[in-house]
C-alpha cells in the first residue's frame, strides 16, 4: 500500500462509523466488512449514488490480537494490486517472530510495508500527549476540549494509508508490523485511555468521521474493553455477525445489550445505534432448508434467531413493529463464500451481492425492519425530489409521483394508513399541478387516496374524494365504464357507513343494474359492485339479501378466478362470517376452515390473511361452544402476535385478553385472572411510556413550529405512534364485526383522540371510527356525548389559538 498523504478536505455532511463485531472469529467479519467498504467506495452497481461518485471510506483494524484486515488488501511495491504476495497460514517462509498470527508477508517491499504505523502506534501517541497534556494543564477544562487538544496534536493522516488505486478507499492497518508489535499491543490499555479522557475515543470517532463518509472498524471478538470501545464508544451502527455455534448469538445479543443500556444511563452518549445482525452458516440459507435455526422449531424448544432478535431489537428501541422477514430473506451469509475471500487475488464476486444489499441499508441509515421494497421506493422518492424548473420539474415531479404511489401503497398493506396517506396525498397534489384533471393519472391518484380513506374509517373525507372521481370518471371515459361504476359503488359503501342506507341502496342497485346492462353479469366490475353492495347490507343487517347476493359474488369468482384466488377467499370468508351472523354455524365453520387452508397453503401460517381467517374461525367456535378448539387458536395467535408485534402491543393485548377470557369459561379462574392481571400490568407500563411519548412529542411539535420545519413523506425514520397502532387495531375489529371489543377500544380512545397535540388527520380519523363504532352499537347518547366533547375541544383550540394571535385593534 503506498503511503502518501491523504488530500482529504472535510465532508459537508460528516460520515458514519460502522462497528463490525463477530462474538467468535474474524474471517467472516474481515471479508464482510472488506466486501462493504468496495461497495461503499463505489465498486458496485449495488452502493449509493453518493458513494458511487467517490465518496472515500476508511477501514480500521480493531483487532489487535489478530490482525488481518491488511491481507484483503495487499499491494506490491509499484502501487499496482498483486496477487502473489498474500501469505498464507501454511507458507514456508521467515516470519518474524515479533509478528502476530497473519502479519507475515510475501516478498518484495514488504519489510517497507511492514514498518508503517496503525492503530496501535496512533494511540501510543495519544497516550503520551494526554500525559504531557496532564503535566502541562494549569485549569480543568472539559474531557471534550481535552479530546480534541490531544487529536490536533497527532496527525491521523501518518496513520492510514490508500488500500486501493482505483477506489477511494482507505485502511489504518492494526499497528507498525515491527518484532516489538505484540508487546506494544498487549501494553496499551484502553481502560486507562477512557479514564485519562472518557472523550477520546468518541472524538476520534468523529474526527475520521468529518473526512470520511463511512468508517469501518473490525472489532476483536469476545468481550473486552476494546470491544466496548469499538461497539459502545465509537459505533454509530453495528453490524454483528453470529453463527449456530453455542454462545455466538448470546454473545451479539450481550453486545447490543451493553452498548444501548451504556448510552441510555450516560448524559453524554446518548446517541442512536442502528443494529445489523448476519447470520452466518455454513452454506448460506441452504444450511438451513426447513428455516429451523431461523425460525425455530417448538417441538426442540429452539426459538429461532430471528424471534430472538426481533424481540431483542423491540426491547432496545421501543418499536413493536419489528419484523424482519425481508431483511433475512436476503442477508443469511454463507461462511463458506466469506472464507473464501481472504485476499486480493480470490474472487472477490462471492460476498458482493451480499455486500451490495447489505449496503442500500447501511449507507443511508435505515432500520432493518423495513422491507428492501420500501428502501429502494424511499431512495427513488429522495432522487426524484425536483430541484428544478420547466420541463425538468415536470418530470422529475411525474417520477415522484409514481414512487409515492408505490410506496403509499406498500405502507397501506402494512397497515401504516399516516404514512400511506401522505404518500398518496402528496401523489395526488403533484399530479394535479402536472397534469389534466381528469387525466388518467389523476384519477388512478383519487383512488388511491379515497380507498385508504375508506378503509381507515374517515368517511366524510372518503365520500368527498368518491364523488369527485367520479365525475372525473364521468367525463373522461363515460358513465357506464367500469372505472366510473367502480368508484360510484364505493360511494355508496361510503353513504352506508355514513348512515345514509336508502341513498346508499339505491345507488347500489343503480350501478349493479349498469354493470349487468353494459358489461354482463360476471364481468369483475359486476362482481366487484355486487359485493360492494352486499358489505352495505351487512352493515344495515340484512343478512338475508346480504347472503344472497354474497353467494352470488362467490359462484362468480370462483368460476372466473378459481377457487383458490385471494379475491375467491376474501370473498369467502365474508361469506363464512355472514352466515355465523345468522346463526348458522356448521357452514360457517366449514367455509372458513376451508379458507384458512388455503391461505396457509398458499402464504403461510403467519401471513395476515392467515390469522385473519383463524381469528374469524375462533369467533365461530365460540360460537358452537367448542372452548378447547378457540383455546388452541388464541394460544396459537397470542404467541404469533407477541413474536412478530412484541408482548406490549394493544393486538397482542387484545387477543391475550380474550384467551382470558375463554379459561374463565373452562372454569380455569386462577389462570384467567393471572392472565388479566399481567395484561392490565403491561397497559399501565404502556400509559406511563405514552405520557411521556405525549410530552416528547409537544415538545418537539413547538420546535418544529419555532422553526418552520416540516418532514416530508418518505423521508427520515420511521416514529413510533401508539394511537396510529391503537386505531388500526379499532379498525380490524370494526372490519372483523367484534362490537364489544370495538366499544370497549373506542370508549378508551375518546379523551386522547381529542387531545390537542393530535395531528389533525389522525384526530379526524379517530373521531370518524369513534362515531361509527357508537352508530352501529346503535348508542345514540354515546355518539350524542362524544360530539360534544368533539365541539368543545375544537373551541377551546380556537379559543387558545385567538388568545396566541390576537387580532390587532384599529
Amino acid at each position: 500500500m503506498e503511503h502518501n498523504r491523504i488530500p482529504l478536505p472535510p465532508l459537508v455532511t460528516p460520515g458514519e462509523v460502522t462497528t463490525f463485531y463477530a462474538y467468535e472469529g474474524g474471517a467472516a467479519r474481515n471479508a464482510m466488512l472488506s466486501a462493504l467498504a468496495l461497495q461503499l467506495a463505489g465498486a458496485g452497481a449495488g452502493a449509493p449514488d453518493r458513494t458511487r461518485a467517490g465518496s472515500p471510506v476508511l477501514m480500521i483494524d480493531w483487532d489487535l490480537d489478530a490482525p488481518a484486515l491488511h491481507r484483503h488488501f495487499e499491494l506490491s511495491s509499484d502501487g499496482e494490486e498483486a496477487c502473489a504476495v498474500l501469505a498464507r497460514p501454511d507458507a514456508d517462509c521467515d516470519a518474524d517472530p515479533g509478528l502476530p498470527p497473519g502479519a507475515e508477508g510475501g516478498a518484495g517491499g514488504e519489510a517497507q510495508r511492514r514498518a508503517r504505523p496503525g492503530l496501535v502506534d496512533f494511540f501510543e501517541a495519544c497516550r503520551t500527549q494526554l500525559r504531557r497534556e496532564a503535566s502541562q494543564r494549569t485549569g480543568a477544562g472539559s474531557d471534550e476540549v481535552l479530546a480534541e487538544r490531544v487529536l490536533d496534536a497527532i496527525d491521523w493522516q501518518n496513520y492510514v494509508e490508500r488500500a486501493d488505486q482505483r477506489r477511494p478507499l482507505y485502511l489504518m492497518r492494526a499497528g507498525r508490523f515491527d518484532g516489538s508489535y505484540a508487546e506494544r499491543a498487549g501494553r496499551l490499555d484502553w481502560e486507562a485511555l477512557f479514564d485519562a479522557c472518557p472523550a477520546l475515543f468518541r472524538r476520534f470517532g468523529a474526527r475520521m468521521a468529518r473526512h470520511f463518509s463511512h468508517v469501518l472498524v473490525a472489532s476483536r471478538p469476545g468481550r473486552s474493553p476494546a470491544v466496548s470501545v469499538c461497539t459502545t464508544l465509537l459505533a454509530d451502527r453495528l453490524v454483528g455477525l453470529f453463527t449456530p455455534s453455542p454462545g455466538s448469538l448470546d454473545g451479539f445479543e450481550g453486545a447490543v445489550r451493553r452498548a444501548i443500556e451504556y448510552r441510555c444511563t450516560h448524559e453524554d452518549e446518548q446517541r442512536p445505534l442502528l443494529v445489523y445482525p448476519l447470520a452466518c452458516a455454513p452454506d448460506g440459507a441452504r444450511s438451513d432448508p426447513h428455516q429451523r435455526w431461523r425460525r425455530g422449531d417448538a417441538r426442540l424448544g429452539a426459538p429461532g434467531y430471528q424471534p430472538r432478535i426481533e424481540v431483542l431489537l423491540r426491547a432496545c428501541y421501543g418499536w413493536p413493529r419489528v419484523n424482519l422477514d425481508s431483511y433475512f430473506d436476503e442477508l443469511q451469509l454463507p461462511l463458506a463464500d466469506a472464507m473464501s475471500t481472504a485476499g486480493p487475488g480470490t474472487d472477490r464476486r462471492a460476498l458482493a451481492r451480499f455486500a451490495g444489499v447489505l449496503a442500500e441499508w447501511v449507507a443511508p441509515g435505515r432500520f432493518p425492519w423495513q422491507s428492501l421494497d420500501e428502501i429502494r421506493l424511499r431512495a427513488a422518492v429522495a432522487r426524484a425530489r425536483p430541484a428544478h424548473s420547466g420541463a425538468e420539474f415536470a418530470a422529475n415531479a411525474r417520477e415522484l409521483a409514481d414512487s409515492l404511489a408505490r410506496l403509499g401503497g406498500l405502507c397501506r398493506r402494512e397497515g401504516r394508513f399516516d404514512e400511506a396517506r401522505a404518500c398518496l396525498e402528496e401523489c395526488l397534489a403533484l399530479r394535479q399541478d402536472t397534469l389534466d384533471k381528469d387525466h388518467p393519472s389523476v384519477r388512478a391518484a383519487r383512488a388511491d387516496v379515497a380507498l385508504l380513506l375508506l378503509d381507515a374509517g374517515a368517511l366524510p373525507e372518503a365520500r368527498r374524494q368518491y364523488e369527485l372521481l367520479g365525475q372525473s370518471c364521468a367525463r373522461s371515459v363515460g358513465a357506464d365504464d367500469p372505472e366510473t361504476l367502480s368508484a360510484r359503488s364505493r360511494l355508496a359503501r361510503v353513504l352506508a357507513g355514513l348512515g345514509e342506507a336508502e341513498r346508499a341502496l339505491a345507488l347500489h342497485e343503480q350501478v349493479v343494474a349498469a354493470c349487468e346492462r353494459a358489461l354482463g353479469d360476471e364481468h369483475p366490475a359486476t362482481l366487484d359492485s355486487l359485493e360492494d353492495l352486499a358489505i352495505s347490507l351487512t352493515q344495515q343487517h340484512e343478512y338475508g339479501r346480504a347472503r344472497i347476493v354474497c353467494e352470488r359474488v362467490l359462484e362468480g369468482r370462483r368460476r372466473q378466478l378459481g377457487a383458490e384466488h385471494e379475491d375467491t377467499l376474501r370473498c369467502g370468508q365474508r361469506l363464512a362470517q355472514l352466515l355465523g351472523e345468522m346463526g348458522e354455524l356448521g357452514n360457517a365453520r366449514r367455509l372458513l376452515e376451508a379458507v384458512l387452508r388455503a391461505r396457509e397453503r398458499h402464504d403461510g401460517p403467519d401471513a395476515a390473511g392467515a390469522l385473519g381467517a383463524r381469528e374469524a374461525l375462533a369467533e365461530i367456535l365460540a360460537a358452537q361452544g367448542d372452548l378447547a378448539a378457540v383455546r388452541s387458536i388464541q394460544e396459537s395467535l397470542a404467541r404469533t402476535r407477541e413474536r412478530h408485534l412484541g408482548a406490549g402491543h394493544p393486538e397482542t393485548l387484545d387477543m391475550q385478553l380474550r384467551l382470558a377470557s375463554t379459561l374463565g369459561q373452562q372454569g380455569e379462574t386462577e389462570a384467567a385472572r393471572r392472565l388479566r392481571e399481567q395484561v392490565a400490568e403491561l397497559r399501565r407500563h404502556l400509559e406511563q411510556a405514552e405520557g411521556i411519548d405525549l410530552q416528547r412529542s409537544e415538545a418537539e411539535d413547538r420546535q418544529q413550529r419555532e422553526h418552520g420545519h416540516r418532514q416530508g413523506p418518505g423521508e427520515g425514520v420511521q416514529v413510533s405512534d401508539s394511537l396510529g397502532h391503537k386505531l388500526a387495531q379499532l379498525q380490524n375489529l370494526i372490519d372483523s364485526r367484534s362490537p364489544r371489543e370495538a366499544r370497549a377500544l373506542a370508549d378508551s380512545l375518546r379523551n386522547t383522540v381529542l387531545r390537542p397535540s393530535v395531528a389533525d388527520p389522525l384526530r379526524r380519523r379517530g373521531a370518524a371510527m369513534i362515531k361509527q363504532v357508537y352508530l352501529q352499537d346503535g348508542d345514540k347518547d354515546a355518539l350524542l356525548s362524544f360530539t360534544q366533547d368533539e365541539v368543545s375541544s375544537l373551541e377551546g383550540a380556537l379559543i387558545e389559538a385567538a388568545r396566541d394571535n390576537p387580532v390587532p385593534s384599529r
